[in-house]
């Protein structure tokens, strides 16, 4: 990956705030992130670190759904990595949503690619 990647940098940058305790500046830098972003790679990225600060567990899997999204639209391999989290994410949004017949159908797609998912 990239690190020189502005939008890589922002979501690096986030992730030491967000394991330092400083959760509003972690928000702040993966809200620039999205908006810095440039293709459907970035918007992958970008939108994975916004699902990890949404104040409602239908946010987190509405940003979920769009980390999905934009990594189904990057057709040169680049996200092909990040699948088996984003199942296991969008299986676990599902799972807070009360629906876990289709939070088991994520955590066997991740399970397909070799992510198996450990309950809480």
């Amino acid at each position: 990956m990239d690190t020189a990647n502005p939008v890589i940098r922002l979501c690096i940058l986030g992730t030491e705030a967000e394991f330092a305790g400083r959760l509003a500046e972690a928000r702040r830098l993966y809200a620039q992130a999205w908006e810095a972003r440039t293709d459907d790679f970035e918007a992958c990225i970008a939108a994975h670190y916004m699902a990890r600060f949404q104040d409602s567990p239908a946010e987190t899997l509405r940003w979920n759904q769009t980390t999905m999204y934009h990594a189904q639209a990057v057709t040169d391999g680049r996200a092909d990595d990040f699948f088996p989290s984003l199942y296991l994410n969008l299986g676990r949004s599902h799972e807070l949503l009360g629906d876990p017949a289709t939070a088991q159908e994520y955590y066997d797609q991740a399970a397909a690619l070799g992510a198996v998912h450990q309950p809480d």
